[in-house]
């Protein structure tokens, strides 16, 4: 198992943990200032999800965003990452439960996880709690040897900037 990783935000906020809980699970959690249902709204409206999804850093923009938040439906993201094609993340929500869960499907791959957001919202305070849970141990180690999972803590710092405006 891998230790526990915490990563600080570059301004006094909350920290982003992630820990990976067995050879398949990949655990993130974070608190956010706002209520369950703004976190809740920011995770499943596109105009939000834009200003949040793709870190700065990476030097990517989210071209393409839809989302078919209910149980059965689909979600695509394209992003320009400097290639002739967009680069697709899609899948299909398997649960929604505004505003305290979602669970979908990561499809781009063979490989792609199932995810589940848990929104616990106390003193007006949301803490997410995301379970990436991979088909083996190989994908979730070729996922942090990506560094795709290393995007959380700059993405929910840009989160909180949203939050922050609703």
């Amino acid at each position: 198992m891998d230790a526990t990783r915490t990563t600080e935000p570059a301004t006094p906020r909350y920290a982003t943990t992630t820990e990976r809980t067995s050879d398949r699970e990949l655990v993130v959690t974070r608190t956010f200032d706002g209520p369950a249902r703004l976190v809740f709204r920011a995770w499943t409206t596109p105009e939000l999800l834009r200003r949040w999804w793709a870190p700065d850093s990476f030097g990517i923009k989210l071209v393409g965003c839809e989302v078919d938040a209910r149980t059965g439906g689909s979600y695509r993201f394209l992003f320009d990452v400097g290639q002739p094609e967009p680069m697709a993340f899609f899948g299909r929500y398997l649960e929604v439960t505004p505003p305290t869960r979602l669970v979908w499907t990561n499809e781009e791959s063979a490989d792609g996880s199932v995810t589940t957001a848990t929104f616990e919202e106390t003193d007006g305070k949301t803490r997410l709690v995301i379970r990436d849970l991979y088909p083996s141990k190989e994908a979730l180690d070729a996922a942090l040897a990506s560094g795709s999972t290393g995007a959380f803590p700059e993405q929910f710092d840009q989160l909180d900037t949203v939050l922050a405006t609703l």
